[in-house]
């Protein structure tokens, strides 16, 4: 497939298949079965337009190459439920930690790392909960958790991780930097060596010093609401996220508040942008624009902002078991994926329960196909959309 070609890898994890599809004709040009990713750990852009992920059902972590003939490059056993899932910036050295799952409560404490150039894999055990995972580069990498009650960044050594002899041995990190009790979403800066992790006081920022991490000042939300998911504009060197506000209640989830936020690393200047009530979920960074869909049961829309934070609207059709009002947008429902890539300008949201995708011109707003697939696409599947050398590696957490 030619570099230039974007490509889109849709999974519907229920079902267990994902499919390649050429942008923006909307082609499927490859397919794998009986492959249940994990929606939570998400895709991560590798260098080369390659994608990994994680197989919930056989425990394994796929590289996935949509460039060439053969679109598994390379399965590594780890650890399941897949939590989240990082790497160093050169691509090379990954993290998947484990947590939820489908259990009411966390119910592994295994944490995976693989280098990817020698085929090494390590299984250790941390603590129970749902951490957060960023790897730093450097000549000896490091693997930092974000934990939750207690709150912490816990840093690692990745060779110590690596060498770590079998049976899953407890590790103690080398050394741990406070947070707030409620973190939940993680970035990673590689050229200045900036981890950021997101509370409900703001988005804790803390730099690289040797083997540890050094505190630095707080960015506030600079609103009473906050943010649960935070991404690296690597085109753009801004945080994203979106955030939600009103009554935590998920029964009261049409009248959540949202906003875009985004901070520029820059100049610190903080931008929000108001996206409407409803459910608001990941969001999507194409070239010259940010990418959300918007659930509410007065119709949904997908917006998009320019650089400028100004915001365009375009309807998308409703989704039969759409979340209603009276029940939770989590439980049973369908809901939304989107995707974008750095390197093009176009837009991929999800109809679930449809098993439909609109592919979308930012620049325009006008649809350029909507292919149907196979498979229903449960819960809105989930999405990444590539070119092969469009930087998004440059921002190395799963999405």
């Amino acid at each position: 497939m030619p570099a230039a070609t974007p490509v889109l890898l849709v999974s519907d994890h229920v079902a267990g298949a994902v499919y390649l599809l050429t942008v923006p004709d909307g082609a499927v040009a490859g397919r794998l079965t009986g492959r249940h990713l994990s929606e939570h750990a998400g895709f991560l852009a590798l260098p080369g337009g390659r994608v990994a992920c994680v197989d919930d059902r056989r425990g394994e972590l796929l590289v996935l190459d949509p460039f060439a003939e053969q679109l598994v490059e390379r399965t590594v056993p780890v650890a399941v439920p897949a939590e989240h899932l990082a790497c160093d910036p050169s691509g090379r050295r990954l993290a998947v930690t484990t947590g939820l799952g489908k259990n009411s409560e966390p119910r592994s404490d295994l944490l995976t790392v693989v280098d990817l150039a020698t085929g090494e894999a390590a299984r250790v055990r941390t603590r129970a909960g749902e951490p957060g995972v960023t790897v730093l580069g450097g000549g000896d990498p490091l693997v930092v958790l974000r934990h939750r009650e207690p709150g912490a960044l816990a840093v690692h050594r990745f060779a110590d991780l690596l060498g770590a002899p079998p049976g899953c041995p407890r590790v103690v990190p080398h050394a741990v930097l406070a947070l707030p009790d409620d973190g939940h979403g993680d970035a990673y800066v590689p050229g200045p060596e900036l981890v950021f992790a997101a509370t409900s006081q703001g988005v804790h920022r803390a730099r690289r010093t040797g083997d540890a991490l050094t505190a630095e000042a707080v960015v506030p939300w600079g609103s009473s609401a906050r943010g649960w998911y935070l991404r690296f504009d690597t085109r753009r060197q801004a945080l994203w996220t979106t955030l939600r506000g009103g009554d935590p209640d998920p029964l009261r989830w049409p009248e959540w508040s949202n906003q875009a936020w985004r901070h520029e690393l820059g100049t610190g200047r903080t931008l929000l942008t108001e996206l409407g009530p409803g459910l608001v979920f990941r969001l999507a960074l194409a070239r010259r624009h940010t990418a959300f869909s918007r659930i509410h049961p007065d119709g949904d829309e997908l917006i998009l902002l320019d650089a400028d934070g100004a915001a365009r609207r375009f309807p998308l059709p409703g989704m039969d078991g759409a979340p209603r009002r009276g029940g939770t947008p989590w439980e049973g429902v369908q809901r939304r994926a989107v995707a974008a890539s750095p390197g093009s300008d176009w837009i991929a949201v999800t109809r679930g329960g449809h098993g439909e995708v609109h592919i979308v011109d930012a620049e325009t707003g006008q649809e350029a196909a909507r292919p149907r697939l196979s498979t229903p696409l449960h819960h809105g599947g989930h999405l990444v959309l590539r070119v092969r050398n469009d930087g998004a590696d440059g921002d190395p957490v799963g999405r």
